[in-house]
């Protein structure tokens, strides 16, 4: 549920997802701590795609509920789709993803946002 919140662009629904002590850490960049600040953090990626697709290859959970995704999260960007390979975890607590990890390639990124 919390996956396709991104492709409906639901930045409530997100929010919803997270505690007021969420800690969200979009390796490489700095963490954000706190449902508003995750929600700020997010906006940006959220409100600058007219799509957005998370295509979930894998999940995985550990003993503990500890929930790892491999996915390609796909933004549309002024009419051009930006693909980029993540490994997310999700650590959870009272129903809420209480720790949120998302490992990708910053290069990847920034490299398909050139013009041409």
């Amino acid at each position: 549920a919390f996956c396709a919140a991104f492709d409906r662009k639901d930045l409530d629904a997100i929010a919803a997802a997270v505690p007021e002590d969420c800690v969200y850490h979009n390796i490489p960049m700095a963490p954000v701590v706190g449902r508003a600040a995750v929600r700020e953090s997010l906006a940006g990626f959220v409100n600058g795609a007219s799509r957005i697709e998370w295509l979930i290859h894998a999940i995985a959970e550990s003993a503990d509920g500890t929930e790892l995704t491999e996915r390609t999260d796909r933004f549309e960007i002024g009419g051009k789709w930006i693909a980029v390979r993540v490994m997310g975890t999700f650590e959870f607590r009272d129903g809420l993803i209480s720790a949120w990890r998302d490992y990708f390639d910053l290069a990847e990124f920034t490299g398909q946002m050139q013009p041409g």
